[in-house]
Order: C-alpha cells, then sequence, then structure tokens
C-alpha cells in the first residue's frame, strides 16, 4: 500500500513493535484513527521489530505455555487493525518537527509534498549491536543471541557452558543472569580491564560459575545438527586462536537506536537515545512522543515496550482532546 502524498492526520505512529502497537490499539479505541507506518525492513529488521528474530518468548503475560516471536507482533499487528488502526509498510525517511502540524515524508514519497501529523509517536526501537563473524548467521537463536534475559532460560542453555562478550555493566548483568541456567559463564573481554563498574566487575570476578577471559575476542560460531556447539576465540595481543566449549553466545556490546530521522529536532542523550521527561513519553517537542527501546537503553524488554507505548498513547489522545476544546 503506497500512501498519498498530502495527507493530514490527528496521530502517526512510526514503529512495528510492542510500544507502537499497543500506541495503536489505543488510539484506535479513542476513534482518533492513528496512522501506523511500520516500515520496509527499516533498520534491516522485518516489520514487527526485534522479537520477529527472537523463538520462544516465555515472559510476556498472558502465554502460559509461550508463543514465538513472530506470532506474538502478528497477533498485536491483527489486534491493531481490528480496531481500525491504518498500518501502512513504508519506511518513514524524513521528518519536520520544527512547527506543528509536523511534516514528514516516507521513502517512496521523498521528492512529493509532505504528509502532516498534529502528534507522532516515534517507536523505531533499537538493534543490538552484533559482530557478524563467521557462524553467527547460521545459529542465531540457536546459541547465539543478544539479549541473555530474553532468551537464557531456554532450555538449550540450561546446564551448559556460556559465552558473553562485553566488558561493561550490561555485559556484567547478563553473565550474573546467566549462572542460573548455565553450568558456567566465560566473559570474553577484548582488552586487559573491565568497562563495568567497581561494583558489578567485583560481584563478576567473585563468582565461581563466571570465568573472564581478558584479551578475547570471538572470531568463529562452530555447531552441529543446527545448534551450537563452540567458539573459536582469539588472544587479541598473540593473535593466538582456541576453541572454548560453548552452547550460548550472547552479545553484550550495546544497542543502536534508530533515531537517525530526528537527530537534531528532539533531545537526544550522549548515547543517541531520544530523551523523556520522567514518569512520561514527552519529548523536548511538544506533539512528539517516544516509546519502547529508542528511549529505554535499561530494560528493553517486550512488556515494558507495550506498557510506555500505552502511556505514549494517553498523552497524546489528552494534548489533542485538551487543543481540541480550547479551539472549540
Amino acid at each position: 500500500m503506497v500512501s498519498e502524498t498530502g495527507r493530514h492526520h490527528k496521530v502517526v505512529i512510526i514503529g512495528s513493535g510492542p510500544a507502537a502497537h499497543t500506541a495503536a490499539i489505543y488510539l484506535a479505541r479513542a476513534e482518533l484513527k492513528p496512522v501506523l507506518f511500520e516500515g520496509m525492513l527499516a533498520n534491516d529488521i522485518a516489520a514487527g521489530g526485534q522479537l520477529t528474530t527472537t523463538t520462544e518468548v516465555e515472559n510476556f503475560p498472558g502465554f502460559p505455555q509461550g508463543i514465538t516471536g513472530p506470532k506474538l507482533m502478528e497477533n498485536m499487528r491483527e489486534q491493531s487493525l481490528r480496531f481500525g488502526t491504518e498500518i501502512i509498510t513504508e519506511t518513514v525517511a524524513k521528518v519536520d518537527l520544527s512547527e506543528r502540524p509536523f511534516k514528514f515524508w516516507t521513502e517512496w514519497n521523498e521528492e512529493e509534498p509532505p504528509q502532516t501529523a498534529d502528534a507522532i509517536i516515534l517507536a523505531t526501537g533499537a538493534a543490538a549491536k552484533r559482530l557478524h563473524i563467521p557462524g553467527e548467521e547460521t545459529y542465531w537463536q540457536n546459541g547465539v543471541s543478544a539479549c541473555a534475559v530474553c532468551d537464557g532460560a531456554v532450555p538449550i542453555f540450561r546446564n551448559k557452558p556460556l559465552v558473553v562478550v562485553g566488558g561493561g555493566d550490561s555485559a556484567a548483568e547478563e553473565a550474573m543472569f546467566l549462572t542460573k541456567y548455565g553450568s558456567k559463564v566465560y566473559v570474553l573481554v577484548r582488552r586487559d580491564v573491565l568497562r563495568a563498574s567497581n561494583i558489578m566487575s567485583k560481584r563478576l570476578l567473585a563468582n565461581p560459575k563466571v570465568e573472564v577471559l581478558f584479551n578475547r575476542a570471538p572470531v568463529e560460531v562452530k555447531g552441529k545438527d543446527g545448534l551450537m556447539t563452540s567458539l573459536a576465540i582469539k588472544d587479541t595481543k598473540t593473535g593466538e586462536i582456541s576453541e572454548l566449549e560453548a552452547n550460548g553466545l550472547f552479545y553484550a556490546i550495546g544497542h543502536a537506536p534508530a533515531t537517525k530521522i530526528v537527530t537534531g529536532q528532539i533531545e537526544l542523550d550522549d548515547q543517541g537515545y531520544v530523551v523523556t521527561k520522567p514518569g512520561t513519553a514527552q519529548t523536548s517537542v511538544k506533539g512528539v512522543f517516544a516509546a519502547g527501546d529508542v528511549q529505554d537503553k535499561k530494560y528493553r524488554q517486550a512488556i515494558t515496550s507495550a506498557g510506555s507505548g500505552c502511556m505514549a498513547a494517553l498523552e497524546a489522545e489528552h494534548l489533542l482532546s485538551e487543543e481540541s476544546e480550547l479551539s472549540g
């Protein structure tokens, strides 16, 4: 479906994950006729966001037997459509937030007159950084993951040796989390020191199930019968290659928020995440709200994204209702 240029909308949602669809469901039920641009492989991820790259989701309430990530997103999309959300499979390429109504263009209509919106909910998410080493794609979600909290309890990792890549607080936290499930957790640190805080470093180094390997980097994921079984690692000082028996590899090297289209127009933090006013989804620009991983660098869970999508929708509805009363 190609969107028409020059159209005006009350609320536009940019994104396709739990935050975007929760916002859409609330706004559609409030009869605000939201339009959701789910993107065409935006950020190189299919519509539905990071959950489309996840197999079993066991920590989203309401699914006692678990549900696959793609199916969960399919259900959310169907619910958005059921209540009247217009979903357009195009990527928003450019926005102008200098005045309201806001202007925006899609990749297919960049040279045409813009569409406009009274309010925008930014739910573009963030992508986990990966190293793209040989074997990573082959064993993605069959041993390789970028979220220990999401995937660590999966049966293939239980009582098995696991590896975490990273040296910061996130890596330390993920490694400690994985000790509940794995038989042993190796932490690969490219340098000869941890970047994690003092307290986290001490906890990590003191844990009997953790072994920190300094000056080490992963170079190839190996496996058998479709599952990861070992990891080739390199000594970053000597260049020597060795093999580590491991059934899981977890990246904890950071995330990249998808904020390119708003950079320079709204307040971002030093890592590029959208800054929202504490306890709200409001950004530094009135009428622009942010929800999900694009503004959350701490929790990054489907359920917290959905919650922030609800907040953004209720705040957008309140703003538009208030403005309608004032003008009416």
